[in-house]
């Protein structure tokens, strides 16, 4: 880090540590990189002389004011430092510190580095140590919508975290159902979606509500596959019939009007086979040489047209389904 970005984190102002009265009686501990370090980073003054004092304060095994002061700057300097956070945390147990004040630090270093491990595991456990999240959604609501990632991982992981630890998931839905409104794309949201739905439980109810909710979301977009997948998946979920694409008889009736009228979504398509597939496979099945067709002719598609990257696979499932459909007549003639 360069001296220009240490102003701006430590202020121009910045008195070095070594000219500081108060820490006349610490021996900064410089790095040590061995005598031939393959790669020698050039560190700035300002960075060099923080964490030098850093190891040294680890080393006396100090927690004091100070030293949390002095881990504020070291953690401006190098968010991502893992034992300064560690220690930190040593500090605010020994001192018996406000933690509340805390949290409002680190919802200022969040606000500056929003996918940064280190600061969001350093939260966890603050609020694990005071067995209070009331805070915890709006700050993640501010990660992923006014910071304008509505898919940061780690805002996401920490309010999943949240919800799941103290019980929060009553306004959960609203919040998703907001985000896939603003991008129906948003495979973060379909997927806080489903954390929330298998929290509620796969009743037959639920499962209806979702499928419906997953089908009026694709018929503003076809080609989404973010909502396809969330309603493979709820289906897969369904409590009754194995969730077997075949016993939703609303959603394939979806699915067939789609493909009639000229969708050639390969997420239909992957999703019809997969229907076609199942039914060919059942042993009530009266059309299952037409069923099978149908198998064949979307996988044809598939390999030639909508998904040719992924050609090899379509051949392999039509093939593998022929191989399945004669085995399955050998072992009927015998």
């Amino acid at each position: 880090m360069g001296d220009s970005s240490d102003d701006e984190y430590l202020g121009t102002e910045w008195i070095p540590y070594s000219e500081r009265a108060e820490w006349a009686d610490i021996a900064p501990l410089a790095q040590d990189d061995g005598p031939n370090p393959v790669v020698s980073i050039a560190y700035s003054q300002k960075f060099r002389e923080v964490f030098d004092f850093m190891r040294a304060i680890i080393a006396k095994g100090e927690k004091s004011q100070r030293a949390l002061d002095l881990t504020t700057d070291a953690l401006r300097l190098n968010p991502a430092n893992y034992t300064v956070w560690q220690y930190r945390r040593d500090i605010l147990r020994e001192l018996k510190a406000d933690l509340n004040v805390e949290l409002d630090y680190l919802s200022e270093v969040i606000g500056q580095n929003s996918k940064n491990y280190q600061v969001w595991h350093h939260r966890r456990v603050i609020v694990e140590m005071l067995d209070d999240a009331s805070n915890e959604l709006e700050l993640t609501e501010n990660a992923l919508i006014n910071d304008g990632d509505a898919k940061n991982y780690h805002a996401w992981q920490h309010r999943q975290w949240a919800i799941r630890t103290f019980n929060l998931y009553d306004s959960e839905l609203s919040f998703v159902d907001r985000l896939i409104g603003e991008d129906q794309r948003n495979n973060s949201a379909w997927n806080q979606r489903f954390f929330v739905i298998k929290h509620l439980g796969f009743n037959p109810n639920l499962v209806d509500q979702e499928l419906i909710y997953a089908m009026n979301r694709i018929r503003i977009i076809k080609n989404n596959e973010s909502a396809w997948n969330y309603l493979v998946g709820v289906i897969r979920q369904s409590p009754y019939g194995n969730g077997l694409l075949n016993n939703h008889p609303a959603v394939v009736e979806f699915a067939e009007e789609l493909y009639q009228a000229g969708n050639r979504s390969p997420y239909l398509m992957a999703f019809l086979i997969d229907l076609y597939q199942e039914q060919t496979m059942q042993n009530e099945c009266s059309d299952r040489e037409q069923k099978a067709r149908k198998v064949y002719d979307i996988c044809d598609d598939m390999a030639s047209k909508h998904d040719v990257i992924r050609r090899k696979y379509w051949q392999y499932v039509a093939n593998h389904l022929k191989d399945q459909l004669n085995k399955s007549s050998e072992k009927a003639n015998q």
